[in-house]
């Protein structure tokens, strides 16, 4: 089995900072993509932020130059610093990975963090 961990989560103000970060662990192979993700009370989940192994990054619109997204790939690990929040970055945060589980298979399997409450107010 695999579990994701998030952490990182918390209330601040308009303007600040903060950063989340998500270890996998497990029966793990190798993780190929790793996100972030997000959902407010009435709305579908929203891609926020994804990484490849190798590095590669791809960001929703609204927190392009705000976000960064890193991986430590020897702690399998993912990582989300977000700068500039905004109230309306308020948000459950879930973790997302796309695992292989074992060197003999080459089956990859989706898993999901518990998720992780941020919250941007005044």
């Amino acid at each position: 089995q695999v579990q994701l961990v998030e952490s990182g989560g918390g209330l601040v103000q308009p303007g600040e900072s903060l950063r989340l970060s998500c270890a996998a662990s497990g029966s793990i192979f190798s993780i190929n993509v790793m996100g972030w993700y997000r959902q407010v009370p009435g709305k579908q989940r929203e891609l926020v932020a994804v990484i490849t192994s190798g590095g590669s990054t791809n960001y929703e619109d609204s927190v392009k130059g705000r976000f960064t997204i890193s991986r430590d790939n020897a702690k399998n690990t993912v990582y989300l610093q977000m700068n500039s929040l905004k109230p309306e970055d308020t948000a459950v945060y879930y973790c997302n990975a796309d695992v292989r589980r074992f060197r003999w298979s080459i089956i990859v399997d989706e898993y999901w963090g518990q998720g992780t409450q941020v919250t941007v107010s005044s």
